[in-house]
């Protein structure tokens, strides 16, 4: 995956069996976030390559991302800035409800828009080096890639609020405790870890795997009843499957199951 440039790789690439890696390549920039990158991003979710099953996003050099690009920022309209923050929403959306599961293995600076991207992924490890943070308000600006929504859900309004007014960074074991990360580790630990994970997950029923990312979510923003409601149905959804039958069988005969 590259840029419309040959002379500057933006993202990289990798396919092993059905999980795919996709590595932030620009570390010289520390991974920063530009429309380049947010288009791959964009036309690997729309497209994945057939048969894979899991996701991996991780930076290079030692950083995930480091937000925003402010040096190929260009001033926008009011009506151009809110179709940019629109696009950077469609293409986080579609990681975080495009049926596939990703993990994000971070590292260094998961700022501004890289917390925005790293929050759209279902699993989330740290490094000690990870910093969090979101720097907009220092910079006269606001958010416009999700964080009021994702990063305020796991947060809190109140919490978040306090983070942008005074610049607060987080550490990977403050992230954990917060849920920022689902995983704190050691250095160099987080990739090793994100792809066991991937494994682990990709050797689920792909269903339910969609079921889990596609419905979660979404009931947590429904009524109760409602909620409860769109339960039953995934529910009934996931019953009537073969791979339930399968995993039925397989625990009967004390064996791990092979979904297809």
């Amino acid at each position: 995956m590259h840029s419309d440039s040959p002379k500057e790789p933006v993202t990289r690439l990798e396919i092993e069996g059905d999980i795919a890696t996709i590595i932030f390549d620009r570390p010289e920039k520390r991974n920063a976030m530009n429309d380049a990158l947010i288009n791959e991003l964009g036309a690997f979710f729309s497209r994945p390559p057939e048969g894979i099953n899991a996701v991996i996003l991780t930076g290079s050099g030692g950083h995930f991302c480091a937000g925003l690009d402010l040096a190929e920022h260009e001033h926008r309209s009011p009506e151009q800035t809110v179709f940019h923050s629109r696009n950077w929403h469609r293409v986080a959306d579609m990681i975080e409800t495009g049926g596939l599961p990703v993990i994000s293995a971070l590292t260094g600076a998961v700022i501004g828009g890289g917390l925005e991207i790293a929050t759209a992924t279902h699993v989330r490890i740290a490094e000690p080096s990870v910093r969090f943070e979101l720097p907009e308000g220092l910079r006269g600006i606001f958010v416009g890639g999700g964080a009021t929504v994702r990063v305020g859900r796991i947060l809190g309004a109140d919490r978040m609020r306090e983070m942008m007014l005074t610049g607060r960074r987080y550490g990977a074991e403050e992230g954990l405790a917060l849920g920022l990360a689902h995983y704190s580790v050691g250095e160099g630990e987080a990739l090793p870890l994100a792809r066991k994970l991937a494994r682990k997950i990709a050797d689920n029923a792909p269903f339910s795997n969609y079921l889990m990312i596609e419905a979660i979510s979404r009931i947590g923003d429904m009524s109760r009843a409602d909620g409860l409601f769109t339960e039953s149905l995934a529910a009934a959804m996931s019953q009537t499957t073969e791979s339930a039958r399968e995993g039925l069988r397989a625990f009967l005969e004390k064996r791990k199951p092979e979904f297809g």
